[in-house]
């Protein structure tokens, strides 16, 4: 269910800059995101920064890094609760007066001592209720004394409370059970209830898309906006994210940062169409779909009640779909920073954009994540590699017979006008009959010399890419590895 008018739908991502931002995060504002797009509404950006003391550094720039690499841009904001104080404190005014919040003089041992007591006797730990009932003249006189107080909201002692949920339905909490939760601190900084409460309705936001760990606090939000005498938004709380073991999902299960995701070499179309799956279905078989499918289809009927399972093998194949589907040069394009990160230290020199996207080429469909490319491919920027002699005789061959095979290969490879992966096959294939090996004995010897590897890209197009001269020169180290292993060899290889 959506509003009547589809675009007046304005809804926001409100982090709070205590940590970076991971993938429940991120989910809650794709989702947002998404539902801002498809009924042509507004995403609004708002950093809840009022919590000073678990405020993190970077936090900030990381949300928005994070964003934007995906793509989510947002159409108002940054708007920072810290600039926003004196709404803050207004409305807690405006409740007090009214009689729907109190001051709270209760010291932060006395607190400790009642939740021990509470302990002690088996009953849920909630405010005593302690200051309720203070008179407004001993109010005043304890506030011009100087002492600190917190402004807590009254809630009521019995009756239910509804929250209209768009996912979960109706869902009713019993007031007996909540607290009486604090609304503004002692430093003058409000707690989350109160900010949230009055910033939605401030920026008017129409729908509140957020975790499911939130919902045990709608209540007292509910109860605020009927305080203030304000139409509340329509609430729609999101699955949880679990981990493959059906727990809360953690690092342990791979849950890092987004912009970790980013730095492995995650493609940004594949994240976020992987996050969309993670309790939102187009229907039961559908798995890839473009971000504009995503736009088009997006609905909060299709959200589902139960937790999501975050399957990390699920994201590797998709990435790897997402980075088969880019064209060679915007593959080249995207893996060039990360051959930069993982090559240049080791090779001494910057990398060539047009060398780069012919090795490019040959890596792609093998290639998971952004970040393996430079381990799949540095022996093509090698100009010496390093492999044991015993790698060279494939399947238990004499090392005779591989000197042999690699002579014989230096001398029938094709000119330097004639190089291409076609002419070097047509020229190395022949010598699997003519010197009685396999296929796979020749191959795979040859392979070796050029790679320093037994698995590698297919090898024809790899010594393409090589040029001849290199590949001259590897088939040269590769007999010498040989003849460093069996000196009686050397004699008779006239090289």
């Amino acid at each position: 269910m959506v509003t009547d008018t589809h675009s007046q739908v304005r809804v926001r991502f409100a982090p709070s800059p205590t940590g970076f931002p991971h993938v429940g995060n991120i989910r809650t504002a794709l989702f947002n995101w998404l539902f801002a797009r498809r009924y042509g509404g507004t995403f609004i950006l708002r950093i809840e920064d009022t919590d000073t003391a678990r405020r993190v550094e970077g936090a900030v720039e990381s949300i928005q890094d994070g964003l934007r690499w995906l793509g989510l841009d947002w159409d108002e904001g940054p708007v920072f609760q810290s600039e926003r104080l004196q709404l803050y404190r207004d409305g807690a005014a405006t409740l007090v007066r009214s009689g729907k919040a109190y001051h709270c003089f209760c010291s932060p041992e006395r607190l400790q001592a009642v939740r021990e007591e509470q302990t002690r006797n088996h009953l849920p730990p909630r405010y005593d209720g302690h200051c309720r009932e203070l008179t407004q003249a001993e109010v005043n006189r304890r506030l011009a004394a100087g002492e600190t107080a917190v402004v807590r909201f009254k809630t009521p002692l019995s009756g239910e409370t509804g929250v209209s949920d768009l996912i979960r339905g109706e869902v009713v909490f019993s007031n007996a059970t909540l607290n009486d939760y604090v609304l503004m601190k002692s430093d003058g900084y409000p707690t989350y209830h109160l900010a949230n409460v009055v910033d939605d309705h401030d920026m008017g936001i129409t729908h509140v898309m957020r975790a499911d760990e939130w919902i045990s606090s709608t209540p007292l939000h509910v109860m605020l906006y009927d305080s203030f005498g304000w139409e509340p938004p329509q609430f729609a709380h999101l699955p949880m994210i679990l981990g493959p073991d059906k727990a809360k999902l953690s690092k342990r299960h791979g849950a890092t940062t987004i912009t970790e995701y980013r730095d492995q070499g995650y493609l940004p179309e594949a994240m976020v169409n992987f996050l969309a799956l993670l309790g939102w279905s187009l229907d039961d078989k559908t798995d890839l779909l473009s971000r504009e499918e995503l736009v088009a289809n997006f609905s909060l009927e299709r959200i589902g009640k139960t937790a999501a399972v975050f399957n990390k093998p699920k994201l590797d194949w998709m990435n790897g779909v997402y980075i088969r589907a880019l064209s060679p040069a915007e593959f080249a394009r995207r893996a060039l920073p990360y051959l930069e990160h993982g090559l240049s230290a080791d090779i001494g020199r910057p990398l060539n954009i047009d060398y780069v996207a012919s090795v490019a080429r040959l890596v792609q469909e093998r290639a998971k994540k952004l970040d393996e490319i430079a381990d799949l491919c540095e022996f093509l920027f090698r100009n010496e590699l390093s492999y044991p002699c015993e790698d060279l005789l494939v399947k238990g061959m004499e090392a005779a017979l591989a000197q042999e095979i690699l002579n014989r290969v230096s001398l029938v490879v094709p000119t330097e006008q004639n190089w291409s992966a076609v002419s070097l096959e047509e020229a190395v294939r022949p010598l699997s009959d003519d010197m009685g090996v396999s296929t796979k004995q020749l191959f795979g010897t040859l392979r070796v010399a050029m790679t320093g590897r037994t698995a590698a890209p297919p090898l024809f197009e790899t010594m393409e890419v090589l040029g001849r001269e290199r590949c001259m020169s590897r088939l040269a180290h590769a007999v010498q590895v040989i003849e460093r292993q069996y000196p009686e060899l050397a004699s008779g290889t006239g090289t």
